[in-house]
């Protein structure tokens, strides 16, 4: 069928009934098939027609049961296939803007942020904002948030933004809160904390919602910007295995349709093919919806469902606790919405049929989730998704065993968030938190992501923190090693899971005949390396619908 381009995008049309190679029949074959049907599943060559697994097998046999339908052979030349990597949540825009913008995730201290950010101030021409991206204090040796006393020692004649690592929290200068109108007088917005000093002024530290009165007097991103920020995105993506990813971008750059429309226009099926799933915020939901039915049958890109923030993040001290952090009594975190309101947005997207993925990162907002979830459950054939979950308790566990939902987690959290992390819960806390093997042995579904731009995107980078629970440069056991993933079902979360979260089990995820012919092939198989050793392994190849995407040899 033909697919009319989105508002804004004027005389593009998809045919997603036609993709190319169709009616090819592919024999890949000369390397090692991992099939993650199970942990041992080894195969010799895979037969494809028309971007669907028809065979699996011995070469030979695979000839001759397809002999005459066999048009292309491809050697893998002693490489590892793996079912396609699947990216099951992150933000792929933020993640181009990372790319392309100053990142301070690397930064270890406020002289060498200050360092930093003067190098930067003198590229920028008079107007600019100077903003930058990931700065993370726990990093730093006094653990110091900066405030608007040290940007202003960098600028007070250019406004200063710059984001937290976990995008929950931001730090502005003295001039960009003055444009803001962010003084002594102003109170914290609904779902948002303006931290001030003791003589009652803002320090330039805002939290969550609070982000919203700075990015209010920002200049916007233009769409030429955005579509940018996507294309180097997805590139970046399929450099390292990915062949598609559930993101969630489409409420904050302006028009949420223009949004849409830089996804269609890059993701056209032929020159690029990348399976995207669009989490559509709460917010955005009544612009997307309201086109009805029309992009529905598009062969790459799929509406998911609808994203909502139940609380903020443990960096700031923001996600929603059921009691207060152990590290600051005076606080349990910050609540996003009332109950009546989380209520009142998952009804809304029950009317329309979609499913909800909320973020929840506390034990309380997963409390009220839940709460919500059982008094108004998604339609049969459906699945929630809660996202990151890194804070629970055994009641909360054994109440989502009887739900449809299927958990995001983000394995790269534990070798970032830990050893601080303990300061902010307290060791009682820490038995059901970031408790990814109790989770999987409970029977719940669990999908695995990077929550990218927030960490990096790379696969094995996650995959390694799921099996070893430390960054590669540490030497210890890992953080709780009772809760470590073996390599199959570390995998499993970015092949598998990944479409269980979106109900595609029956179809991607798996080489198995009826699967999608999604491929990320490896230089090494995994399964005969040293965890440590993962980090230095090569994609190969990245193949979406039978189609390479990405070729090391051509790079």
């Amino acid at each position: 069928m033909i697919f009319s381009g989105i508002p804004g995008i004027i005389g593009i049309k998809w045919n997603d009934g036609i993709k190319e190679g169709g009616g090819v029949g592919t024999l890949w074959y000369g390397g090692k098939i991992r099939t993650l049907i199970s942990e041992t599943d080894v195969q010799e060559a895979v037969f494809v027609n028309d971007g669907y697994i028809l065979g699996v097998g011995e070469k030979r046999k695979l000839e001759a049961k397809f002999k005459g339908q066999i048009t292309t052979y491809e050697n893998l030349r002693g490489a590892v296939m793996y079912p396609g990597f699947v990216d099951s949540h992150l933000h792929m825009i933020g993640h181009g803007e990372k790319l392309l913008r100053l990142d301070l995730s690397e930064v270890t201290s406020v002289s060498e942020l200050m360092e930093v950010l003067q190098r930067r101030l003198e590229e920028l021409p008079k107007g600019s904002w100077l903003t930058g991206e990931g700065f993370n204090e726990n990093l730093f040796p006094d653990k110091l948030v900066p405030n608007r006393h040290i940007l202003d020692e960098v600028t007070t004649e250019y406004p200063v933004m710059l984001t937290r690592v976990c995008r929950h929290a931001c730090v502005a200068n003295s001039y960009a809160l003055q444009l803001a109108g962010v003084d002594e007088t102003v109170s914290n917005p609904p779902g948002g904390i303006i931290e001030k000093d003791s003589f009652g002024k803002p320090t330039g530290y805002l939290l969550d919602h609070a982000q919203d009165l700075i990015r209010a007097v920002m200049p916007e991103s233009s769409f030429s910007d955005v579509e940018k920020a996507l294309d180097i995105s997805i590139h970046d993506m399929f450099k390292n295995g990915f062949v598609g990813g559930h993101t969630e971008d489409l409420n904050y750059y302006g028009d949420p349709l223009q949004t849409l429309a830089c996804f269609y226009k890059l993701i056209d099926g032929r020159r690029i093919k990348f399976r995207a799933n669009l989490l559509i915020h709460h917010e955005a939901f009544p612009q997307i919806i309201g086109r009805g039915k029309a992009d529905e049958n598009h062969a790459f890109i799929e509406r998911g469902a609808i994203k909502i923030f139940a609380d903020g993040a443990l960096g700031g001290r923001t996600a929603l606790l059921s009691e207060p952090y152990a590290d600051d009594p005076s606080t349990n975190g910050v609540q996003i919405h009332k109950r009546e309101s989380l209520e009142q947005i998952v009804k809304r997207a029950r009317a329309d049929g979609f499913p909800v993925a909320v973020h929840a990162i506390g034990d309380l907002a997963l409390e009220q989730i839940i709460d919500v979830i059982e008094a108004f459950p998604p339609s049969n054939g459906k699945r929630d998704r809660l996202i990151h979950m890194q804070v629970a308790r055994k009641d909360l566990l054994e109440r989502l065993q009887k739900l449809p939902v299927v958990l995001d987690i983000q394995p790269r959290f534990v070798a970032s968030d830990f050893p601080w992390v303990e300061e902010r819960l307290g060791t009682e806390r820490l038995t059901y938190s970031f408790a990814w093997k109790k989770l999987l042995a409970a029977g719940l579904r669990c999908a695995g992501g990077s929550d990218a731009p927030i960490e990096p995107v790379s696969p094995l980078l996650g995959i390694h923190a799921a099996v070893t629970r430390r960054k590669p440069e540490e030497n210890h056991q890992g953080y709780q090693p009772e809760e470590k993933l073996t390599l199959f079902e570390a995998l499993r979360l970015f092949t598998y899971g990944s479409a269980e979260a979106i109900c595609k089990e029956n179809e991607r995820g798996l080489i198995a005949e009826g699967y999608v012919a999604d491929f990320t092939v490896l230089e090494k198989d995994l399964f005969e390396l040293e965890p440590d050793e993962w980090l230095g392994v090569a994609v190969e190849k990245t193949i979406v619908d039978n189609t390479t995407m990405y070729d090391r040899c051509l790079q």
